[in-house]
């Protein structure tokens, strides 16, 4: 009996310490008709370039031909895409499961719509792991990662609105004005995997307190914290600080990384996701 996650990138997950398979299947960003794949050969540093200075950019996901590859060789899989309100990927793995059962009979393949990104997406991609590592059967993991699915959750905020405005999550207008005054979109995941807007900030020392209240809002009391951040390391770890003056409990629990082309699309430089463990409701 083999074992084996596969997730998209937008978990920014490339690679999985510990015994359990895992591939990660790489989404893509298309600025000015250059192509990024979203893996670990990324330069970030020249992505981000291309972002900023790109009149034209889209992304795709992965169609169900590749995610069948990294299924192949597995017999007990479990697959987690990023939002199914953000993406196709969730629609794309669906498909590719179901063909990838019908083509290898005994085969289990269960297909996880994160409903989030980033952070909170490897959250559940790491207790995944863990209940397999404990030797949980198939059939009772996937009610224990719906029940813990609903103690994560994301929080994030942006310099630049410019492609989430591109996208059609906020107002052109919106996104002017932000960049004009130099304001701070902080924002959270709901229950039904969109994003909604948690406040405005003058400034990153503002948007950090504004995205710890939000934490706090949704039950954060020292649980594990995943801070992805779009080269912004400086404002990562002033994050973190803050956390663990609120939390000393929560020392050890955080964790500082760099986000992907998908992640850093949305957030473009600068911007922060935080996945993080809280209390339950969204």
């Amino acid at each position: 009996m083999t074992y084996r996650i596969v997730a998209d990138s937008a978990s920014n997950v490339y690679s999985l310490p510990g015994s359990v398979n895992y591939r990660s299947v790489p989404l893509k960003v298309l600025v000015d008709e250059r192509e990024f794949s979203d893996d670990q050969a990324l330069n970030h540093e020249e992505f981000a370039e291309a972002l900023s200075h790109g009149q034209k950019t889209s992304t795709s996901c992965a169609n169900s031909f590749e995610w069948k590859q990294a299924f192949e060789g597995a017999d007990h899989i479990f697959a987690v895409t990023v939002s199914s309100s953000l993406s196709g990927s969730f629609s794309a793995a669906s498909q590719a499961a179901r063909e990838y059962m019908e083509e290898h009979p005994g085969s289990m393949v269960y297909v996880f719509d994160s409903l989030t990104a980033a952070g909170e997406m490897q959250l559940l991609i790491e207790k995944l792991a863990g209940l397999i590592e404990q030797g949980m059967d198939f059939t009772d993991i996937i009610p224990a990662i719906n029940d813990y699915q609903k103690h994560t959750h994301v929080v994030f905020y942006v310099e630049s609105l410019r492609n989430l405005a591109r996208n059609g999550r906020v107002s052109q207008t919106i996104a002017r004005l932000a960049g004009l005054l130099s304001i701070r979109f902080v924002g959270f995941g709901t229950a039904e995997g969109t994003i909604a807007q948690a406040g405005i900030a003058r400034g990153t020392r503002k948007a950090l307190a504004s995205m710890l209240e939000e934490m706090i809002r949704h039950g954060y009391a020292g649980g594990k914290v995943l801070i992805s951040h779009s080269l912004n390391l400086e404002a990562a770890e002033a994050m973190k600080k803050r956390i663990l003056e609120a939390f000393p409990s929560a020392e050890g629990l955080i964790r500082v990384l760099p986000s992907g082309a998908i992640c850093t699309y949305y957030t473009e430089r600068g911007g922060l996701i935080i996945g993080y463990e809280g209390g339950t409701g969204k």
